[in-house]
């Protein structure tokens, strides 16, 4: 393998529903008190500037008035281009690579050889390993689940498998007793939207999100109870359909589903109530952060922000129908999300409580700070790199996955308060 083992290197750089005036995005009309300036931390013109927000702070939020200095630290470098990571209860970091590896890799940025027994994944375009996460027994059990994009026939689509981990002293180990549990359905021929992200619940249920396939002609699917499609389930650590499902009982629907009408979610995490917080990839504009309930719609491709990649409008441009949900805050221009964490840690006071979400396009980590189910603050930790997965280390420390997709490559970087 090239490249491997990998050396630490120690760089620090200090890096109720109302109309909302178009007026108060630029002047902060409006805004929550305390900002420093009242002035959003995103300036650009948005895609569709026609497009006006349901209420106040549901897009282009102020900053807060106090934002900590951040210092960053390469933790390792030279990995394959990297999609997730997670904590093993040891202090070492389980990784996965996108053309199909896991590995683990030490605190000193020391990676080992591949995990044996990874399934075949469909690699090209946005497939690949995918997520990764320990099951809530993990300490007896030792068993892992991850999502991919499974190569099939006539296509390919997500899947999600379960396997006991089994390391050994040379820093690899395998994978035996693996089982597919899930599969989303229907497969379909092309290489965007598989998603995906893994969360288990504070019962131990797994939520699963997926993406819609891109496509238009898939797409619409989103709105079909009878298709995998643009969804989010809740599976068992088993793979059935949790009891009580909203869409259990419905004719004809997947009982698996949790939720609907969602493009193409990379971003989950639950909040210090154990309730799921998602944020998808919107069109051109339209990025949504979300707090999914069970059996909404949340729109896509009938209601969304933002526009085509063409320019055109989607669908009707409609923002808002009877029986959808409004996001609970949408970027435009973009962020393109991938990875989200709450903050709950020592090292950073100012964002207790908040998420941290990985931008892809924004080249850094976006910090929501909520209040109640509201985005009070946006503020953004620059990285100069696209942020493949954001993960708090047990010390508090934040941790982010950055990729660079031209050389097939991902460091990870440690992120710190520089006082």
């Amino acid at each position: 393998m090239t490249r491997l083992p990998l050396l630490l290197t120690s760089a620090l750089v200090t890096t109720s529903l109302v109309a909302l005036p178009a007026a108060a995005q630029s002047t902060g009309e409006a805004q929550p008190e305390g900002a420093a300036s009242g002035l959003p931390v995103e300036t650009a013109e948005p895609n569709a500037p026609e497009q006006e927000p349901a209420f106040i702070g549901q897009t282009r939020a102020p900053q807060p008035a106090e934002m900590p200095g951040v210092a960053q630290e390469v933790v390792a470098e030279g990995l394959p281009q990297l999609w997730a990571l997670e904590f093993l209860p040891d202090g070492r970091m389980l990784v996965t690579a996108k053309e199909g590896a896991l590995h683990v890799v030490t605190d000193q940025g020391e990676a080992g050889p591949a995990i044996e027994g990874v399934p075949e994944v469909a690699s090209s375009g946005q497939g690949g390993l995918l997520d990764v996460a320990l099951a809530p027994d993990f300490d007896d059990s030792s068993r892992i689940y991850f999502s991919y994009a499974e190569p099939r026939e006539g296509g390919n689509g997500t899947s999600v498998a379960a396997a006991t981990l089994v390391m050994d002293e040379a820093g690899g180990g395998t994978l035996q007793d693996l089982e597919v549990i899930f599969r989303q359905q229907p497969t379909y021929d092309n290489t965007k939207h598989f998603g995906s992200r893994l969360v288990f619940s504070p019962e131990g249920d797994l939520y699963v999100t997926v993406g819609e396939r891109s496509d238009e002609e898939p797409r619409v699917q989103a709105q079909e109870l009878a298709s995998g499609l643009g969804k989010i389930f809740r599976i068992t650590p088993g793979g059935e359909a949790v009891e009580g499902n909203p869409f259990a009982q419905t004719e004809g629907a997947l009982p698996e589903i949790w939720s609907l009408g969602h493009r193409n979610l990379q971003s989950a995490a639950l909040d210090g109530e154990g309730r799921l917080w998602t944020v998808e990839h919107g069109p051109r504009g339209g990025d949504e952060l979300n707090r999914p309930e069970a059996g909404l719609n949340y729109g896509w491709p009938e209601v969304t922000y933002g526009v085509e990649y063409s320019g055109d409008t989607v669908g009707g441009g409609i923002t808002a129908m009877e029986g959808t949900q409004q996001p609970v805050y949408y970027w435009d221009p973009v962020i393109a999300p991938s990875g989200m964490a709450f903050y709950d840690g020592e090292e950073f006071p100012e964002w207790q409580g908040a998420f941290l979400v990985g931008g892809l396009v924004s080249q850094g980590i976006v910090v929501l700070h909520l209040d109640g189910d509201r985005v009070a603050y946006e503020e953004r930790v620059p990285l100069d790199a696209r942020v493949r997965d954001v993960k708090v280390a047990p010390d508090g420390a934040v941790y982010a996955v950055t990729e660079n997709r031209d050389a097939g490559s991902s460091q990870i970087l440690r992120l710190t308060r520089e006082d």
